[in-house]
């Protein structure tokens, strides 16, 4: 399995169109979905910082996601246009595979 992690500090008057955006049944699993190898999205709050938030997304493996990227690159940089202002502070926290 492989999984990319990202946070995000979300401001106050972005936060529902962020939840609707980024929730495991919402615009980015929506596009992630259209890839055979995407196994699916969590949407993590923390828990005394409602503007703090995690994803997890959950691929079958490293080439999975690549072939994703080459084939939808358009549609991902739509989208992550559409994203853009909704969190002051956005951080790609890493890529990891799952060990044996």
């Amino acid at each position: 399995m492989y999984l990319i992690i990202w946070e995000y500090q979300v401001k106050q008057e972005h936060l529902p169109a962020f939840k609707k955006i980024y929730a495991n049944n919402g615009a980015w699993v929506n596009l992630f979905n259209k890839s055979e190898g995407y196994l699916g999205t969590e949407l993590l709050a923390k828990e005394a910082d409602t503007h703090h938030f995690i994803t997890i997304d959950r691929w079958v493996s490293a080439e999975a996601h690549e072939k994703f990227m080459l084939h939808f690159q358009a549609e991902y940089k739509q989208l992550d246009l559409q994203c853009e202002g909704l969190a002051e502070q956005e951080t790609l926290l890493g890529k990891f595979k799952q060990t044996d």
